[in-house]
């Protein structure tokens, strides 16, 4: 009978030291892409404060394409508000989507903007517009890795979240799916192009 009780008792043990184990796992890996989301968000907010100055430059010399320019400004306005409330819970699927769209829809208008930006010979070579470019296109280099970082951090977590006998507990404590940082369409999986030529 206290041979019987001992055993139930260990394996009482093993069992709530694994729950501990699996729970605190789950939380470390959450921790970790959330983390690596707020790389990305570093790297976007710089972005965001590198638009408007593009903008105001591109501004003197564009003075008949102002509805280029403030379709920029106002992509770039819906994106940094979708990062905002993307950051505040990077686990939650709708603010990710809503960050996504909003990130192809400044990716569309930047695109326009540096079409039409090619039509202005003394723009491409204003010093300020070729540093600001250089910047900007270092900074769509930086999204890029952190967007990697984050969807490995992402993949592994979902994946240990989706492991049987971890899925169970991961249902029990509210373990969300985490959404991929992606881009749908084929066109707009490219940075912006903002290499004047």
């Amino acid at each position: 009978m206290i041979i019987a009780l001992l055993v139930l008792l260990g394996l009482a043990a093993i069992l709530f030291f694994w729950v501990v184990g699996a729970y605190n796992g789950l939380v470390t890996l959450r921790n970790r892409f959330k983390n690596a989301f707020a790389q990305i968000d570093v790297q976007l907010k710089r972005r965001y404060d590198l638009i408007p100055n593009l903008v105001e430059t591109a501004k003197g010399y564009m003075k008949h394409e102002r509805e280029t320019l403030e379709a920029v400004i106002a992509a770039r306005n819906t994106a940094y508000a979708a990062s905002k409330a993307a950051a505040a819970n990077p686990a939650d699927t709708g603010a990710m989507k809503g960050l996504l769209t909003a990130e192809s829809g400044l990716a569309g208008a930047m695109s326009r903007l540096m079409v039409v930006s090619e039509q202005y010979p003394d723009l491409k070579a204003n010093q300020n517009m070729m540093q600001l470019t250089e910047e900007l296109t270092s900074t769509e280099n930086k999204i890029s890795f952190a967007r990697q970082a984050y969807n490995d951090s992402v993949t592994s977590y979902n994946t240990s979240r989706e492991t049987f006998p971890t899925n169970l507990l991961a249902g029990m404590f509210n373990f969300a799916e985490a959404q991929l940082f992606q881009v749908d369409a084929a066109a707009e999986r490219s940075a912006p192009q903002v290499k004047f030529t």
